[in-house]
């Protein structure tokens, strides 16, 4: 009887975990304890007041800001809408100010919460040449706050565009010649926007920066630093469940795949972060999770034959004919289905709601959209920049994750909203192509070399002629100009409404943290680590 060989399997030689998940399910949640939510309860009282009950506008923005970057937005909804909705209507001359910081801030604010306030309101701030002033360079805090603005921009507002270039360029000349205080603020904003942070971890980094402020308000600091603690206990007992989870389903032994449980609860988290999103967090890491062994599957492991036979089978969503797949990846597959239904399951039970055939379908189109790159690559095929992205729109995962972060959350679930995310619409193909473009950008130039996965730099290289440098240049422009698109978004009309209008832009947000310095998916040893422990390992201390 002739011997059947075994396929030549390739391997992206990812490294293992750097989580001991004995270690995640040790993990305790003290500050869960009533010593701690008691006090925390009265500060939030008191924080209320002074919201409330400051009449300054400019006071008021400086406090609502304060109250978001400290991580403390969620706690304060009513309080900080109504804040902003009474500076929108009361100071209509708030614009007049002399100096850059106030009227910057007010416009950051405002666009932030809805108000699409006019890009004119910096025309002031210009000479008779039409430049920005020279004079305002001489204003650190002006420019900083006027720059944190700029990223609120939309496609044709030259204003802003002029107002970005201006403070960017001004921003980092200014190294050596300013404080060490305020060039820790400057070199911060530079690393990236405010406006492209997660909301976790700019408020670990915010607090510290906020304690040295000469105006700091204590019983604000000490709920921040309290209120972090009190989530990262949230966090640690629910990534503790799921760790248990993870190695019960024998993932973590997929020595093809990334072992990324815990960055993908970070992603998770990074979406939502806030207490009652739970559930969300925990179906969510399963779905993200799976998702990344099943790439794994896709790019490096599986054969065309066994990729075409995984992707009908999920087409179909029709396990009968697993057996035809070697085990490794019928586990895989069956981990999928099963998860899913058990999903489905909690919906149908919780929202009275059949998810199943929009998370079948959502799983099929991504493995289409993977098996289209499969086919690439086996083909020798190099795509245009354009193909690459329209297919990856779908292949980066955002529209399944997107889906999640809707029937999750949502208090209602619609058939009209369900319908509308199935035709991924603008606002959500900004968020998928965010997603797309800080992975690549956080390539490297030896894995581009390697050439294993196509990725946009690429792409654009084989088309244009352009260098690695301009690819990356270029590749950089469009995350700018898909955040303008973004933006203008947010002020539309969807049959969908909060929490997944916040979710659609955290989702791009989280992948440029996680891609910010290279890719800290693939290897997330490095800042992905640093962020996890902070989210998870290391409590604020409290003094």
């Amino acid at each position: 009887m002739a011997l059947r060989l075994q396929p030549l399997r390739r391997s992206a030689n990812y490294p293992p975990s750097v989580w001991d998940y004995d270690f995640v399910q040790s993990l305790g949640c003290d500050y869960t304890e009533e010593k701690y939510t008691r006090p925390a309860d009265e500060m939030k009282d008191e924080v209320k007041r002074l919201i409330n009950e400051t009449t300054d506008p400019l006071a008021k923005l400086e406090l609502i800001d304060a109250v978001q970057r400290l991580g403390l937005k969620y706690q304060f909804e009513t309080e900080i809408k109504n804040g902003v909705d009474c500076v929108y209507k009361n100071s209509i001359d708030a614009w007049l100010f002399d100096d850059l910081y106030a009227p910057a801030l007010r416009f950051r604010l405002l666009r932030q919460h809805g108000y699409n306030v006019p890009q004119e309101v910096f025309a002031r701030f210009k000479d008779e040449t039409g430049n920005f002033r020279t004079q305002l360079c001489e204003d650190v805090k002006g420019l900083l706050s006027l720059y944190e603005a700029s990223f609120f921009g939309l496609e044709g507002e030259t204003i802003i565009d002029e107002a970005k270039a201006f403070t960017t360029t001004n921003l980092k000349s200014m190294e050596g010649e300013i404080s060490p205080s305020l060039a820790r603020k400057v070199g911060h904003a530079l690393d990236m926007p405010l406006h492209w942070r997660l909301t976790r971890v700019e408020a670990r980094w915010f607090i510290e920066t906020y304690e040295q402020e000469q105006d700091m308000n204590p019983t604000l600091l000490q709920l921040a630093k309290l209120d972090y603690n009190i989530m990262q206990s949230v966090h640690r007992k629910e990534v503790s469940k799921l760790a248990r989870w993870w190695v019960d389903m024998g993932l973590d032994k997929m020595s093809f795949a990334r072992d990324r449980l815990m960055e993908n609860y970070f992603w998770s988290c990074g979406v939502f972060f806030e207490p009652q999103f739970g559930s969300f967090r925990e179906m969510e890491t399963k779905v993200a999770s799976l998702i990344t062994t099943i790439d794994d599957i896709y790019d490096v492991y599986g054969t065309l034959e066994e990729l075409e036979l995984f992707t009908d089978l999920v087409d179909r969503w029709d396990i009968n004919e697993i057996d035809k797949l070697p085990r490794n990846i019928k586990t895989c597959l069956l981990g999928m289905y099963n998860t899913s239904n058990e999903i489905g399951y909690w919906t149908l039970k919780e929202k009275g709601f059949n998810i199943i055939p929009y998370l079948s379908k959502a799983w099929a189109d991504l493995c289409k959209a993977y098996l289209k790159e499969a086919r690439w690559y086996h083909g020798g095929h190099k795509p245009t920049l354009e193909e690459y992205l329209e297919n990856a729109v779908v292949s980066a995962s955002a529209p399944l994750l997107q889906l999640g972060c809707y029937f999750l959350t949502a208090e209602e679930i619609t058939e009209e909203a369900l319908h509308y995310i199935d035709k991924h619409p603008s606002i959500m193909r900004c968020s998928s192509t965010l997603l797309r473009l800080a992975n690549d950008l956080g390539t490297s130039s030896y894995e581009l070399a390697r050439g294993d996965n196509l990725k946009s730099i690429q792409c654009y290289m084989n088309e244009t002629g352009a260098s690695e440098e301009a690819a990356r240049e270029y590749i950089s422009s469009l995350v700018h100009k898909t955040w303008k698109t973004m933006n203008k978004e947010m002020f539309e009309c969807y049959p969908f409404s909060e929490p997944f209008l916040s979710a659609i832009p955290n989702v791009g947000r989280t992948a440029q943290c996680i891609y910010q310095y290279g890719d800290g998916h693939g290897v997330p040893d490095r800042w992905t680590k640093d962020h996890l422990m902070s989210l998870l390992v290391r409590p604020i201390p409290l003094n």
